[in-house]
């Protein structure tokens, strides 16, 4: 037994934040009772045991709203005083429930036993034991218990996190198949649940990782702002992606953000800063596979925007080469994913990107290299590399217009249920390129095909996005 503990009081307990409260004037409940046989009397290790039991209850009802539930010192005080008319609220009720093994209308009802000082009958006065020698306040053993207890106290466990996780991987899983009308949502909710999380308390370690997700979930969220073209909430999502994931030095995560704003840059129809954003980012980790990606989506695609052809060689060349080096995946990586491009995803840009330098013959021999792969991939990357394809069929010396319009009607076929912004934008360009040709009635038809699919309720939003 620790007997030095014994040989203080109640009383020498100082009245900072860790505070403990007082036994006279209050009227008795078994709440008041049961914090006293579990020594929680205390505000700190009371706030802190409240925490760490609403988060047990939200992973066994799968209720993760209840994981950033707490109390503040003031409902503490009222709850310890037994000054409530009623219960507190319901969320609080079912954590207490949980944390006491006793319903919420036994613990705050009042003692019939109470005397009318408010203090029960019962109940003893509490021995004054005179210490040896007055603590000072930083060594008062509550305090420090108190204290230790509260900063190594955490809101958010490990299934927390686990779940955070695969919900993220959930949304990037998901988007190449429905979009980013039904998953906006989705990632607000999971942002502002981190959000929640990082206003209350967790160790170093745990923080670092909410900070992680924080700007992972931000980083969707740009990204599909892109997708719908609201532009200054991309770059708003996208700053802040960059800066959470900077502030804890997670260079991946960083990398990928400044990726997205220059994806943003590039629909906004801001080249030059799309090309510096990129080449900035390349530049603080030019090994980094993440390199790949702001290389090609990044750096290639405004270059040819800006008709630098040896600009645009040059850095899919760099690209290819880092490709190699990492030895990505073949296949079509998802296109919101945060993991490296693969090597498909990279070609599939490349063509993009000799498309607006007019190398007409680089852009249909890549897309040939890439056509299987792209076949069995999602909607959208199939969608574009044909109204790629279709446009260079225009450019050549001989334009294949039949063949050019019958691959942008399939393309507008491919996206009807899931229109985007980079959609919208090449099957416009598609159509004003065909315009020397309006009288043929395949151009027509491909212009009957863009009006009507502009025109649908999931487009007409991007559309009048892209018409300002």
């Amino acid at each position: 037994m620790l007997t030095w503990i014994s040989r203080r009081t109640v009383a020498s307990a100082p009245t900072g934040s860790a505070r403990e409260v007082g036994v006279s004037a209050l009227k008795e409940t078994l709440f008041r009772r049961k914090l006293r046989e579990r020594h929680l009397t205390v505000y700190e290790a009371f706030v802190a045991q409240f925490q760490r039991a609403a988060g047990e209850l939200a992973d066994r009802d799968g209720d993760f709203r209840l994981a950033s539930l707490t109390v503040s010192s003031r409902q503490f005080d009222r709850w310890v005083g037994g000054e409530l008319r009623g219960l507190p609220h319901p969320d609080a009720c079912r954590v207490l429930e949980h944390m006491l093994a006793t319903s919420a209308e036994e613990l705050f009802a009042v003692s019939q036993q109470a005397t009318a000082s408010g203090a029960p009958s019962s109940v003893a006065a509490a021995p004054q034991i005179e210490a040896e020698t007055e603590p000072t306040d930083d060594e008062s053993v509550i305090a420090i218990v108190t204290r230790t207890r509260q900063l190594t106290a955490t809101n958010a466990d490990d299934r927390t996190l686990a779940y955070l996780r695969s919900s993220l991987d959930g949304v990037v899983r998901r988007y190449d198949r429905e979009g980013p009308k039904p998953l906006r949502g989705e990632a607000r909710s999971l942002r502002g649940l981190v959000h929640t999380l990082l206003d209350g308390h967790q160790p170093p370690g745990v923080r670092h990782e909410l900070f992680r997700l924080a700007a992972r979930a931000a980083g969707l969220l740009g990204y599909m702002a892109v997708n719908v073209g609201d532009y200054g909430l991309a770059e708003a999502y996208g700053s802040e992606a960059r800066d959470l994931s900077r502030v804890i030095g997670d260079v991946e995560t960083e990398l990928w953000a400044r990726g997205t704003l220059s994806f943003g840059y590039y629909y906004a129809g801001r080249y030059v800063e799309a090309d510096a954003c990129a080449a900035a980012a390349v530049e603080m980790a030019p090994g980094n596979p993440q390199a790949i990606r702001l290389l090609t989506n990044g750096r290639a695609r405004a270059l040819g925007k800006m008709g630098d052809k040896d600009g645009v060689e040059r850095v899919i060349g760099q690209a290819l080469e880092l490709s190699a080096a990492h030895d990505v995946v073949v296949g079509l990586t998802p296109c919101i994913s945060f993991e490296p491009y693969g090597y498909t995803r990279t070609l599939a840009n490349a063509v993009t990107a000799y498309l607006s330098a007019s190398q007409v013959d680089q852009v249909l021999g890549t897309a040939e290299r890439i056509d299987r792969l792209v076949e069995d991939s999602d909607p959208w990357s199939r969608c574009l590399v044909r109204l790629d394809v279709a446009t260079a069929l225009l450019r050549q010396p001989t334009p294949d217009i039949d063949r050019a319009m019958q691959l942008g009607r399939e393309a507008l076929a491919l996206c009807c249920d899931v229109p985007i912004t980079s959609v919208w934008q090449r099957s416009r360009d598609l159509y004003a390129e065909a315009l020397e040709w309006r009288n043929r009635e395949a151009v027509r038809d491909y212009g009957d095909a863009l009006r009507a699919w502009s025109a649908q309720p999931a487009a007409l939003p991007i559309a009048r996005a892209g018409a300002t």
